[in-house]
C-alpha cells in the first residue's frame, strides 16, 4: 500500500480533520509521515523603511509561531498513533508547488490533504491549493472532506 504519506495542513478545522483521518490511514498502512504546513512570504505594502522592517519581523515571528503550533499538534496526533512523524514548515509564494516539491523531496507516495482551508475569496478566484495540487501533482492525492 502506501509507505509514506505528506499530509499537508493549514491548520483549519477542516484541515485538523484531514490529519486525524490521515494519521490514521497512516498507522493501519504502516507508513510514516511527513507533515508539511506553508506559509506565504510577508509581502511589502508600505514605504517606511523602519515600519517595513518591524511588520516583517513580527509577521515572520507570528506565522513561525503559527506554524509550530499546527506541526506541534500533528506530532502529537502521530505519537499517539505510533506513527512515525517528521514536520516541516516552508514558505512559498505558491502553496501548492510547495507541498508537492515537499512530497518529491521527502519521497511520499501519497499526499493527504482536505478539500479546502483558510483562503477565503482568493480561493474562488485563483482556485483551491488543493485544486492546484490535484491538477498539478504526478503523486496520487487523497482529499478528505
Amino acid at each position: 500500500m502506501f509507505q509514506h504519506i505528506l499530509i499537508a495542513t493549514d491548520g483549519s478545522p477542516l484541515s485538523e480533520s484531514a490529519v486525524d483521518q490521515a494519521m490514521t490511514l497512516a498507522r493501519e498502512a504502516g507508513a510514516k509521515v511527513t507533515v508539511v504546513t506553508v506559509t506565504e512570504p510577508f509581502h511589502v505594502m508600505a514605504t517606511d523603511s523602519k515600519q517595513l522592517s518591524e511588520t516583517r519581523e513580527t509577521y515572520d515571528r507570528h506565522m513561525k509561531a503559527e506554524a509550530g503550533r499546527h506541526l506541534a499538534s500533528a506530532e502529537h496526533k502521530a505519537k499517539a498513533q505510533g506513527v512515525q512523524c517528521h514536520v516541516i514548515q516552508v514558505e512559498d509564494e505558491h502553496p501548492y508547488k510547495a507541498i508537492i516539491d515537499t512530497a518529491k523531496k521527502a519521497g511520499c507516495d501519497l499526499i493527504a490533504m482536505a478539500s479546502h482551508g483558510r483562503r477565503g475569496v482568493s480561493a474562488l478566484v485563483i482556485g483551491s491549493v488543493t485544486n492546484k495540487v490535484l491538477t498539478h501533482s504526478s503523486i496520487p492525492v487523497l482529499v478528505y472532506r
